[in-house]
């Protein structure tokens, strides 16, 4: 018998098959409905099974977590049969290759290359910051202060940009959509935690932002995921008005959990007059 309670911590290759199960009809994947009422919904365990060749028993054991070393070909095929995106793709992998919990570590303390910063300041015309992959703010420069918010004025604690997207209210009537900027975020920080389950800093961001926040616990638990993309973001700024800014990302070659993220707008763009109005005014 299916349910749709909560399932057991940890078990987040479960807990992504059953979301992704659930947002799927048998329209949507080429099974014909039989018209009777589904007690929960989505595709049920049994036509994911045959969708995957693979047995019922098997699709049970591993959404109940009684089953985690799975073989490439499965995964694959488990991978089509929910029609995953590539990121989803990737997360699935990800969550699938733990076959037991990583001890639980206290991640080191990250340092920005003195060179970094001073590529930083030297970007006067650019916001810019370095980000960790828990979109903590590890450095950022006055262009980026004057976009965003002072980051400086924060507690180091709260300088994540997924955080003051759901609790700082001045920063969240920065975005013109907000709901789909934090979903965005939501998807960020579920592929993070595929990828590294032990970063107790991040277990404690999820952990607060659930309780804290009706949407994020509603968006946390849909499962969705997303990788490093091209993105344009529009921002409702309280000095310039409307921007729309592209939203650079450059990995950090000698540091590979960090990355230089920039904002910038096509030359001769009514984008590209503000954010320059704003820095000679703030900067």
């Amino acid at each position: 018998m299916e349910h749709s309670g909560a399932a057991s911590d940890g078990n987040e290759l479960g807990d992504f098959l059953r979301a992704r199960r659930a947002s799927l009809t048998p329209h949507l994947v080429g099974l014909p409905d039989d018209g009777t009422l589904r007690r929960v919904p989505g595709l049920r365990r049994e036509e994911l099974a045959q969708l995957a060749h693979v047995s019922v028993d098997y699709v049970v054991r591993l959404e109940q977590g009684r089953t985690r070393r799975v073989s490439r070909p499965v995964l694959d095929a488990l991978a089509d049969a929910l029609n995953l995106a590539p990121d989803e793709r990737a997360y699935l992998f990800t969550v699938a290759d733990v076959t037991q919990p990583a001890p639980a570590r206290t991640p080191a303390r990250q340092t920005v290359d003195p060179r970094l910063r001073q590529l930083l300041d030297g970007m006067r015309d650019i916001p810019a910051m370095v980000l960790n992959r828990r979109m903590d703010v590890l450095a950022w420069n006055p262009a980026a202060a004057a976009l965003l918010t002072d980051f400086g004025e924060l507690p180091p604690a709260e300088r994540n940009l997924i955080r003051l997207t759901f609790l700082d209210d001045d920063y969240r009537a920065l975005y013109a959509d907000w709901p789909r900027a934090a979903r965005e975020c939501v998807a960020v920080l579920r592929m993070e935690a595929g990828r590294d389950p032990a970063d107790r800093a991040l277990a404690a961001l999820i952990g607060e932002l659930s309780v804290r926040d009706a949407d994020f616990r509603t968006w946390w638990a849909s499962h969705q995921v997303r990788g490093p993309r091209q993105l344009t973001k529009t921002y409702h700024h309280p000095v310039v008005g409307t921007l729309t800014l592209d939203v650079q990302q450059f990995s950090v070659g000698t540091q590979p959990d960090q990355q230089l993220v920039a904002y910038t707008a096509p030359p001769g763009s009514s984008s590209h007059e503000a954010l320059r109005f704003l820095l000679q005014i703030a900067c």
